[in-house]
């Protein structure tokens, strides 16, 4: 593995290892305590104030609200950040005693929020030493190590808070301890007849699957960061290119990908200190745009039309996908190319169409098939190739691809993206 991503791989590896190993007990019994609140009819409702912890807020809640692996259930989950007004101000509207606070930051409103919501009754939890009941604060200098930690965090929560659904007998706080009956067949099924009594043993399961979890992402940040060094170098070095040209970074993703894509545009727009501040656009941001566009035109227009609008020369798209073949994702890919935009994509799985077909610039894979686990390694490389447009690209260029970039105006998609829109325009 080259030096530049041994060493930041390393380092999240070893920072993984010390926070997790410290708190994967305390998560565990976090997960039971959130299982009951949640069985009682309560929601999470997750808050901050400032770029970095609105994007955190609504990643959380987005998790929590369409769950993306197959089995788990919607649970019910809120995003409060300055958009809406004061963050304090929110949470004494709108959070009720059953519900989960998650605090995201140390603003002064969003301390006050918690105070608020400890005081209504709520559980209240936080990534920063602010007077939560559970805090779970990363003791790491880097702030962009420090921001994948608190994402893997809330990623295991969403994750293994579904454990406890399956041991209702454990939840609520309830003496009764659920028992079955399973009458002339109990020889076959000895397990169905136990009590559910043993907390401590579901704990200790939960807790040996948080570990597991942070050894995973730690081995597939190492992959992507690997495999993806002389991708990042020579993305870094073309987007800064761009930047000092008077160019802007246009951010993009779904779902999840889209608080990424937020979360690019803060990490851009308010660095870590000693950082110029860069022009970045988040194409997720506006949902009266994307709205407009998804009901007039189709789904699958609602970057590229802001691609139209927007996009330069002199600018870069950045795209977030998981699978690498959401067709609004490659739509805006082909529209940026079209404009000569340089495009830098991050993806999941193998890949996808957008490895495929060559539809970016630069593309950077996380060869998994666990979507939490893709969002963890993506933030790593997008923090390394943040690092490296400010700090220097060093090494030589990557070799030349294999295969050419599709002309833009050229590519079936293109064509097919524009005659859909004339056909809904007709009707």
């Amino acid at each position: 593995m080259p030096a530049v991503a041994l060493a930041a791989a390393e380092r999240r590896r070893v920072a993984g290892e010390e926070f997790f190993a410290r708190e994967a007990e305390r998560i565990a019994r976090l997960c039971h305590r959130m299982a009951e609140r949640f069985a009682r009819g309560g929601r999470l409702v997750a808050f901050g104030d400032g770029p970095l912890a609105r994007s955190d807020a609504r990643h959380v809640a987005v998790e929590f609200v369409h769950p993306v692996i197959v089995g788990k259930r919607a649970l019910p989950a809120l995003a409060l950040t300055a958009e809406g007004g004061p963050v304090d101000g929110q949470v004494q509207l709108l959070v009720e005693p059953q519900d989960i606070a998650l605090a995201f930051g140390e603003h002064p409103k969003t301390v006050a929020a918690l105070r608020i919501a400890r005081e209504r009754g709520c559980l209240t939890l936080a990534v920063a030493h602010v007077g939560a009941e559970w805090e779970l604060v990363p003791e790491e200098d880097d702030p962009f190590v420090a921001q994948e930690l608190v994402e893997t965090l809330y990623h295991v929560l969403w994750e293994l808070v579904h454990v406890f659904f399956e041991h209702r007998g454990l939840l609520e706080g309830r003496t009764e301890r659920t028992v079955h009956d399973t009458g002339a067949s109990s020889f076959l099924y000895p397990f169905l007849a136990q009590r559910e009594d043993d907390l401590d043993a579901v704990v200790a399961d939960v807790r040996a699957s948080v570990l597991a979890k942070a050894a995973e992402v730690a081995a597939l940040r190492a992959q992507t960061l690997g495999e993806g060094e002389l991708p990042l170098r020579d993305a870094a070095r073309a987007m800064r290119a761009r930047l000092d040209a008077g160019g802007r970074v246009l951010a993009l993703g779904n779902g999840g990908s889209a608080t990424d894509a937020m979360d690019a545009v803060a990490d851009l727009r308010a660095p870590p200190a000693g950082w110029p501040a860069r022009a970045a656009i988040d194409l997720t941001e506006d949902p009266g745009i994307l709205t407009a566009i998804a009901n007039d035109v189709g789904e699958e227009s609602i970057f590229s039309r802001q691609i139209i609008a927007h996009g330069r020369a002199q600018d870069t798209l950045l795209a977030f996908s998981t699978s690498g073949g959401s067709r609004n994702v490659l739509a805006a890919l082909v529209e940026a190319r079209r404009r000569g935009m340089l495009t830098i994509a991050l993806v999941g799985y193998d890949g996808g169409r957008i490895a495929a077909e060559g539809l970016a610039d630069h593309v950077i894979v996380t060869r998994s098939e666990h979507i939490p686990r893709i969002q963890e390694a993506q933030a790593s490389a997008w923090h390394v190739l943040r690092e490296l447009v400010e700090l220097g690209a060093q090494g030589p260029p990557a070799p030349a691809a294999d295969h050419p970039p599709a002309p833009a105006a050229d590519h079936p998609l293109y064509g097919m993206v524009l005659s859909e829109i004339r056909q809904r325009r007709r009707e």
